[in-house]
């Protein structure tokens, strides 16, 4: 069965600082040795990117070269997929987000589609608001 990870994951991973480094690295390096197939979606690796190379979040930020090695060290792996949007996009986006989906909610509801369109259900997170979207099973790998 196939899965995904969210940008939170990869940036415990990377933070060798922070309390969920451990268990984020373990969890990326069991999905990194497959054989099942996993999907990094584009809004998550450029999360990913954003947040371990910006100053404000932490205090020694990655230089981008090696965060970008870090991509390149998963998206290399031969059971790793990086998807984009497919035809039927906005529809099945406008059906996953529904009418109240706004602000922070819509990089989820993105992410969200994106998992429907590639027919992926499990997502490991720690962002508990992915619980509200059907047919995702949210997986908190740090409970």
């Amino acid at each position: 069965m196939s899965s995904t990870v969210d940008a939170n994951v990869l940036f415990y991973a990377s933070n060798t600082a922070d309390l969920l480094h451990r268990p984020a690295r373990t969890l990326l390096e069991r999905l990194a040795a497959g054989p099942e197939i996993v999907y990094l979606f584009w809004p998550t690796l450029m999360g990913y990117l954003r947040l371990v190379t910006h100053p404000a979040i932490l205090p020694r930020p990655l230089p981008t070269a090696e965060a970008m090695r870090n991509v390149e060290a998963l998206l290399d792996r031969p059971h790793v997929r990086a998807p984009g949007e497919v035809d039927g996009f906005w529809p099945t986006f406008r059906s996953v987000a529904g009418e109240r989906t706004s602000g922070n909610d819509v990089p989820d509801a993105h992410l969200a589609t994106l998992m429907r369109q590639h027919g992926v259900r499990i997502i490991y997170t720690r962002d508990r608001d992915f619980r509200r979207f059907d047919g995702l099973e949210a997986r908190d790998p740090f409970a």
